[in-house]
C-alpha cells in the first residue's frame, strides 16, 4: 500500500512531539501539556499506525515512560512495569471486558478488582528477606531510577516486612502521591514565604521523589497506594488481586479502601461513575479507574503486548485540565470598586463545562505567571472550582503575545485608579460609577442581606441603565408599572417581585449591616456590631477605639466602619431606607447560649436544614461560621459528601458532630 507523503510527516511529527512530551512528563516532572492533550496525541498516532500498517517497536507508541536520568543509577526490571490501555467511554469498557470473555473462552461474568487511578508516580519496592533493598521508578519499562534513599523518607512505606520464610523476594508495586490536603498546605506556606507555587500535586510528588538529597525529598509529605506485585521468591499467594490486597495491608502495606471487587462490565461500570461521583471529595487526586482481572491465573492465560497488560484497562474521566488561548483581558470593577483583570479565553470544554473566561486575580498573578495576550495557557478547572489559568506554554511559540497593562482610569466610569494596599487597584468614583452601583445593588438584595428573591443580576443591570434606580433606596419606590415593562418581567412576576420587596423591609439589624456593604464587614462582623449596638444611632457615632475593643475587629475593620458612616452619602441612604419602610426590632441578637464565640464548619449535606439555614442559625445564636478547617475550628458539622474539612478536622483533632448531634446543641 502506498502510503501518501503527508501521512508519512504526521506520523514522523507525532512520534517526534510524544517523544518530546514522555520526556517531560517522565523523566524532567515538567509537562507541557496536560494528560487529554497528550492522549489525543497517541491516540491520532495509534489510529494512523493501525490504518497505514506503520507500527514499530520503536514507536512511542509502542514503549513505556522515559528511559531513566543519568544523574541515578539504573535499575532493572526483572519483570517488566508495563503501562495501561485506554478508554474513554462506557462503551469501550464493555468491549474490554467482552474481549476478555472472548479470550477466556467463556460467557459467564468475569470477576474484576477496580480501583482509582491515582495520579502519581508508578514505583517498585523490592524486599530481601523481609527487608527492604531497593526502590525504583518505572522509568521506561524496562529500567528505572534508583529512589532507595528517597522512600525511606516516606512514613507508610514499611522498611521491613514479618514473613514466615527466609530466603524471599518479594517485589510490591504501587503509586506514590501527595494528597490534596498536603499540596495546598505546601503551597499556602510557600505563598505567604514568597517563594515559588506548584502547579498540581502529581508534578510536586514527581519533584520530591527524583531529588539527590533526601533532606529536600522529606519536606513533601508523599504517600503511597499499593497496586501490586512485581517479583515473588519464597512467598505463597493468593491466586486473586483482592486476596493479594489483604495480605499486602496485613503486612503493613497502605492499600486504597475504594478498591471494590466487581463481576461483569456493568458492576465495574457503576464503580466508574460512583468514583466519578465523589472524585472531588477524595483527598488525592485521580484520573480515572483501572478494571483488572482478578484471577492471577487467568491474567497469566490473557497475556501481555509490548507495553500494556491485554487483561486490564484504564477507564479515563473527562480532562480537569485542557490547553487554551488567551484571546484578551478586560478589567472588572467590584462592589468596593476592586478592579479585577478577566482573561477572555477560546472556548474549551474542562471539568465538565464549557469555559470562555476566568479570574486572573491582580496583577501580581499576571506577573507571577507571566501572562500576555495570545498566550497559550493551561486552564484547570476541578469540580466546581472556579477555572484557574495554572500554566503559560511559551514552548512553540511564534507569534509575539501583548503584555497586560493595568489600566489608569476605571473602564466604566474613568475615574482615576489608585493602588489600595500591595496588590489591588480600586476605583475612585464610588457610588458614581455605574458598575460600583449595579455590584453593590446585587449584594444587597442578596440571600444573606436582604434577600429580595426574584431580583436577579440582569434585572439590576437593566434597571440601573435605564436610570430607575440609582441606589438600594429606589428598589422599594418601584411599581408594577415600571417592573412590568422590564424584560422577561409579566405580570405575574411583578407581582411576586414587588411582595418579595415588601417582605424584605422586615429585617434584622445584622442583616441590614451586612446588606449595607461596608467595606470588611462580613456576616460575623455585621452581628458582632448589631449585638454591641441594638441601636444603629449608637454605631453610627461609636469612636474607632470602642469599635476596636470588639472581638474580631481591629484597626483596619474598624477604620472602614467609622468611614462609612463619616460620609453623608451613607447616613442619608440609610435615612431613605429606613424612611421607606426597612425596619428591625431594637433587641439584642444573641441570648446567652454555650455557642457564643464558638467557630463552626460546615461540610456534606444536612436533611432538616440547608446549610444556608443552618449558617443563620449559629451566626444569630452568637457563634462564627468559617469556610475552612483549622486548629482554632471548636467543631466541623459533617453530613454526607463531607470530603476534605473532614479529613483535615479529623488531622487536627477538632471535634466532628453529626446532624443529630448538631441540632442537639441548638436551642
Amino acid at each position: 500500500m502506498s502510503i501518501p507523503e503527508k501521512i508519512q510527516r504526521e506520523v514522523a511529527s507525532l512520534r517526534k512531539a510524544i517523544e518530546r512530551h514522555n520526556k517531560l512528563y517522565h523523566s524532567l516532572d515538567n509537562p507541557e501539556i496536560p494528560d487529554a492533550d497528550y492522549d489525543s496525541l497517541v491516540e491520532r498516532l495509534e489510529g494512523l499506525e493501525r490504518k497505514y500498517a506503520l507500527a514499530s517497536d520503536s514507536s512511542p507508541s509502542s514503549s513505556v515512560g522515559f528511559a531513566p536520568l543519568p544523574k541515578f543509577s539504573e535499575v532493572h526490571h526483572q519483570i517488566p512495569m508495563l503501562s495501561l490501555d485506554k478508554v474513554f467511554e462506557k462503551d469501550g469498557l464493555r468491549n474490554f471486558t467482552k474481549r476478555i470473555g472472548n479470550l477466556l473462552g467463556t460467557e459467564d461474568l468475569i470477576n474484576f478488582s477496580c480501583e482509582p487511578k491515582i495520579d502519581g508516580i508508578a514505583v517498585s519496592l523490592l524486599y530481601e528477606d523481609g527487608k527492604l533493598k531497593r526502590a525504583s521508578t518505572r522509568g521506561n519499562g524496562k529500567s528505572g531510577e534508583d529512589i532507595t534513599h528517597n522512600i525511606l523518607e516516606i512514613p507508610c512505606i514499611p522498611k521491613t516486612i514479618e514473613l514466615k520464610k527466609i530466603k524471599t523476594r518479594f517485589e510490591v508495586r504501587g503509586e506514590i502521591f501527595l494528597s490534596k490536603l498536603n499540596f495546598n498546605e505546601i503551597n499556602k506556606r510557600a505563598r505567604q514565604e514568597g517563594q515559588k507555587v506548584f502547579v498540581n500535586p502529581r508534578n510536586t510528588a514527581a519533584g520530591a521523589i527524583r531529588q539527590l538529597d533526601p533532606k529536600k525529598s522529606a519536606k513533601i509529605p508523599l504517600e503511597m497506594f499499593c497496586y501490586g506485585i512485581g517479583i515473588n521468591e519464597g512467598i505463597a499467594l493468593p491466586e486473586s488481586l483482592r486476596e493479594i490486597f489483604s495480605v499486602l495491608k496485613e503486612l503493613g502495606f497502605p492499600v486504597n479502601e475504594d478498591i471494590r471487587a466487581s463481576s461483569g462490565a456493568e458492576e465495574c461500570l457503576d464503580f466508574c461513575l460512583e468514583l466519578y461521583s465523589k472524585r472531588d471529595l477524595l483527598d488525592y487526586e485521580i484520573d480515572g479507574a483501572v478494571i483488572k482481572v482478578d484471577s492471577l491465573l487467568s491474567q497469566s492465560l490473557i497475556g501481555q503486548n509490548i507495553r500494556a497488560p491485554r487483561w486490564a484497562i484504564a477507564y479515563k474521566f473527562p480532562a480537569e485540565e485542557k490547553i487554551t488561548k488567551v484571546l484578551g483581558v478586560e478589567f472588572q470593577v467590584g462592589r468596593t470598586g476592586t478592579i479585577t483583570p478577566v482573561a477572555r479565553l477560546e472556548p474549551v470544554f474542562v471539568g465538565g463545562v464549557t469555559v470562555s473566561n476566568t479570574t486572573l486575580h491582580n496583577m501580581d498573578e499576571i506577573e507571577r505567571l507571566g501572562l500576555g495576550i495570545g498566550d497559550r495557557v493551561i486552564v484547570r478547572r476541578a469540580g466546581d472550582v472556579i477555572p484557574k489559568v495554572v500554566k503559560v506554554l511559551k514552548s512553540g511559540q511564534k507569534k509575539p503575545t501583548t503584555p497586560i497593562i493595568a489600566p489608569r482610569f476605571c473602564p466604566v466610569c474613568m475615574s482615576p485608579i489608585e493602588k489600595d494596599g500591595a496588590v489591588l487597584l480600586r476605583c475612585t468614583g464610588g457610588s458614581s460609577c455605574s458598575a460600583q452601583r449595579k455590584e453593590m445593588l446585587k449584594h444587597f438584595v442578596s440571600r444573606s442581606a436582604l434577600d429580595i428573591e426574584g431580583m436577579g443580576d440582569k434585572l439590576i443591570d437593566q434597571l440601573v441603565e435605564e436610570g430607575l434606580i440609582k441606589d438600594a433606596a429606589d428598589i422599594f419606590s418601584l411599581d408594577a408599572s415600571v417592573l412590568i415593562e422590564m424584560d422577561r418581567l409579566g405580570k405575574k412576576s411583578s407581582e411576586n417581585l414587588l411582595a418579595a420587596i415588601t417582605k424584605s423591609q422586615e429585617t434584622t439589624l445584622a442583616k441590614f449591616l451586612y446588606a449595607l456593604g461596608i467595606r470588611e464587614v462580613g456576616e460575623a462582623t455585621a452581628l458582632s456590631l448589631a449585638n454591641r449596638y441594638p441601636n444603629l444611632e449608637d454605631l453610627v457615632l461609636a469612636p474607632i477605639e470602642e469599635l476596636e475593643t470588639i472581638e474580631d475587629i481591629g484597626p483596619t475593620v474598624s477604620s472602614k466602619i467609622t468611614a462609612f458612616f463619616a460620609s453623608k452619602t451613607n447616613v442619608d441612604l440609610i435615612k431613605r431606607l429606613r424612611g421607606a419602610g426597612v425596619r428591625w426590632s431594637v433587641t439584642s441578637t444573641i441570648n446567652n447560649t454555650n455557642l457564643l464565640g464558638k467557630t463552626f464548619v460546615l461540610t456534606g449535606a444536612l436533611e432538616s436544614l440547608s446549610r444556608r439555614e443552618a449558617k443563620d442559625r449559629l451566626l444569630e445564636l452568637g457563634a462564627k461560621v468559617s469556610a475552612s478547617v483549622s486548629k482554632n475550628t471548636d467543631f466541623v458539622v459533617s453530613g454526607p459528601g463531607s470530603g476534605l474539612k473532614l479529613s483535615k478536622a479529623v488531622e487536627y483533632g477538632v471535634k466532628v458532630l453529626d446532624e443529630k448531634e448538631f441540632l442537639a446543641l441548638l436551642p
